[in-house]
């Protein structure tokens, strides 16, 4: 047996999309977006989204089509979107599909009600968003886009959880 520096499963470095590694290469805020309708809850774990300050303030977001939470959200017309922290990293996983989550990812951590829909407790911030489009594709995902109606932020968060490269990064806020 030897060992080696490389990943074994990465593809050789003149296989990869440079397109994907292009945007490796750009960190991104890891969210958690949560809808709720009744007692159905649906979450999915963002890192493509952009905030644009404005009046109002708008947020585009891209979404699996074949998420849950794509379905719900487009029924209910809101979404609640939590700013995680390093803490959470694990939770993201668990969001995205890649961890395990027995009794699903909402039973992994604690969450606040409100009318947007389930908000992390301990979240670095939230947003509560009325959409304004759900069905445009963009890419491979659907592009979700609508108003920032509440904002609320930690003045206690210490950081944020960032995807770079493949991987989560802790970012501090100092």
């Amino acid at each position: 047996m030897s060992i080696h520096s490389e990943h074994p499963f990465l593809p050789p470095e003149s296989g990869r999309d440079p397109l994907r590694r292009f945007r490796g290469r750009m960190p991104q805020p890891v969210t958690v977006w949560s809808a709720q309708e009744g007692t159905s809850r649906a979450g999915w774990t963002v890192s493509s989204l952009l905030v644009a300050d404005g009046d109002p303030a708008e947020l585009l977001g891209l979404v699996d089509e074949e998420s849950d939470l794509a379905e719900l959200a487009g029924r209910t017309g809101r979404v609640a979107i939590s700013l995680l922290r390093w803490e959470h990293r694990q939770l993201a996983e668990a969001f995205a599909g890649l961890a395990p989550a027995p009794g699903g990812p909402f039973r992994s951590a604690q969450w606040h009600e409100t009318r947007w829909g389930p908000v992390l407790a301990g979240a670095a911030g939230w947003l509560g968003v009325e959409l304004t489009d759900t069905g445009s594709r963009l890419g491979w995902s659907v592009a979700v886009r609508g108003r920032c109606v509440e904002v609320h932020v930690d003045p206690e968060a210490t950081d944020v959880l960032t995807h770079l490269r493949g991987r989560y990064r802790e970012l501090p806020l100092d």
